[in-house]
């Protein structure tokens, strides 16, 4: 079976991650960047974030979304570097061709769907953008659309400022979107024929996630419910992390069943009483019980309290850090790989789901396979050459 492949203008993290999903299936994936302008760095500015882990343009930001994919630049402002696009687009035979960049810059560059599905009728087009193609020049950053889509209003203590998620969800969650839409339009194609245009919004994405507190605003709830409220859930009491000797311990109590099992606990006894014994009930007495919960988990340790709490079969789950997760064998058995330049070994996030590759390449340098790519495309050696002489693709010699 012929091997898919996937076209990709692509920086930052958004479309970066959505074609790592598609190289950790194998297939082949040719990220594009711009070529130099001024005295800027060159190419997609995640390279230079971060601390150095191969060189000055492979940081530590730019390695893990990139993995398994090979590099060009092109200079797709000017017609010449169009044609060379259209040219990679047929002579490769690509499936899919992807862009996160605004959509005000699909026709001054050539890459729109429409433009694109000349050269290639059955082409798959994907876009990644802020608020979709009728907010054609708003920015896309994850941070500014977890404020717009409300995720900062839902997120942090209830007397606390609003804050941002600790993992750029809406930069992840618009690439897995693209990853689905993909592959529903290969399947589609491989029954039509046709290819398809994808246009992902990251607000409409983001606001999909709202289902426990947007359709709350129309069943006359108060607005408690759909604010921050910590580490707290807002419908199941107690839901929260408390305090332990040593640290701390997350509980989660779902059903009231879980509460008689969890009251019913030696040290936790004094907790229950007639009112706490629903749901409902707790709700109405909700801050004393994760007053009263934290005065008997701040006397104890961590395992302890995990003692406890697993032999009444009450949902929990210690706090750990990165590190400590890593090294979970639940995780650290399904970690990816890549292997740097010098031949050391680095361990990467795991798959979603098993059954991809687990070692990928290791992230290319900056326009690492032009010249070898358009040579696969049937260029000269001598007209590579004369592409680099016109800007349109960087000196491949410096």
């Amino acid at each position: 079976m012929k091997k898919r492949t996937v076209i990709s203008l692509e920086q930052a993290l958004s479309m970066p991650y959505a074609t790592l999903r598609f190289a950790q299936l194998g297939w082949r994936v040719i990220r594009i960047e711009a070529t130099p302008v001024g005295q800027g760095l060159p190419g997609d500015p995640n390279r230079y974030i971060g601390s150095v882990v191969a060189d000055e343009d492979r940081r530590s930001y730019f390695i893990a979304p990139n993995l398994g994919k090979e590099a060009i630049a092109l200079n797709l402002k000017s017609v010449e570097g169009h044609k060379v696009l259209t040219r990679l687009i047929e002579k490769l035979e690509a499936d899919v061709f992807c862009c996160n960049t605004i959509p005000s810059r699909y026709k001054q560059l050539g890459i729109d769907y429409e433009t694109l599905a000349k050269t290639k009728p059955d082409l798959i087009w994907a876009g990644i953008s802020a608020m979709g193609p009728e907010y054609p020049d708003v920015p896309g950053y994850d941070p500014a659309i977890q404020a717009m889509a409300g995720y900062m209003e839902l997120t942090g203590p209830a007397d606390g400022s609003p804050t941002l998620a600790g993992v750029p969800l809406i930069d992840l969650k618009a690439g897995d979107e693209v990853y689905a839409a993909v592959m529903l339009a290969l399947m589609n194609r491989a029954e039509t024929g046709k290819g398809a245009e994808i246009h992902v919004s990251m607000l409409q994405a983001a606001a999909s996630w709202l289902i426990t507190t947007l359709p709350l605003l129309d069943f006359g709830c108060d607005y408690s419910e759909i604010t921050r409220c910590g580490n707290e859930h807002r419908k199941f009491i107690p839901t929260n992390a408390y305090p332990t000797s040593d640290g701390f311990v997350f509980m989660a109590i779902g059903s009231d069943v879980q509460w008689k099992r969890f009251t019913a606990i030696g040290r936790f006894l004094p907790v229950g009483n007639d009112v706490r014994v629903t749901n409902e009930g707790r709700h109405k007495q909700r801050a004393a019980i994760h007053e009263d919960i934290a005065k008997i988990t701040g006397r104890a340790s961590t395992d302890e309290i995990m003692a406890d709490l697993k032999a009444a079969k009450i949902p929990h789950a210690p706090i750990q850090t990165i590190p400590q997760v890593a090294a979970m064998d639940a995780v650290a058995s399904r970690l990816t790989t890549t292997t740097m330049p010098d031949g050391q070994k680095l361990r990467m996030q795991p798959l979603a789901i098993d059954g991809a590759r687990r070692e990928l390449g290791f992230a290319p340098k900056y326009s690492e396979h032009t010249g070898r790519i358009l040579q696969e495309s049937g260029y000269s050696i001598e007209q590579i050459g004369k592409l680099a002489e016109r800007g349109i693709i960087p000196n491949l010699e410096a």
